[in-house]
């Protein structure tokens, strides 16, 4: 068994789920959605990168090849996920703004029908920040975990 895949895969899992107590938290509303959404606080794709390299720097050691490869790719997943993919998430959500603008300036806005009925693009894609801060902890913490549980 690749235990340190395991700990990786079951870290994604666990910070998926933690989406939908924590949205509960924050907005008084179960989403079960948010399980298998993208974005949203914690980052998962930080936690299982992270989650990675700690099992991996605590195995083999912070001087590996092992190590830098897992930092190295992590390092752009987490990047990439607060940047690019936030920024992404911003912009869908001023394309569906103004697309709701063009459909009630050319007489084509039905009142009745909110903004979650009409067909949009999907806002919710990356990080913040913290977000991703907190995928990255909670990889530390089950990479931990994960590595512990081998025994060695």
């Amino acid at each position: 068994m690749n235990r340190p895949m395991v700990t990786a895969l079951t870290t994604i899992g666990i910070a998926q789920s933690l989406k939908i107590p924590i949205h509960k938290a924050k907005t008084g509303n179960w989403d079960t959605g948010l399980l298998f959404e993208t974005g949203g606080m914690p980052s998962s794709h930080s936690a299982g990168v992270t989650a990675l390299a700690t099992f991996v720097a605590l195995e083999r050691g912070i001087s590996s090849v092992d190590f830098a490869l897992s930092t190295v790719f992590g390092l752009i997943v987490m990047y990439d996920a607060q940047g690019i993919r936030r920024q992404t998430g911003e912009l869908t959500i001023k394309v569906n703004d103004m697309s709701e603008e063009v459909n009630r300036l050319t007489g084509l806005h039905d009142p009745h029908k909110s903004r979650d009925q009409s067909k949009k693009l999907r806002e919710r894609l990356g990080h913040m920040p913290e977000e991703v801060l907190g995928g990255a902890l909670l990889g530390i913490v089950t990479g931990t975990l994960g590595y512990m549980l081998t025994g060695k």
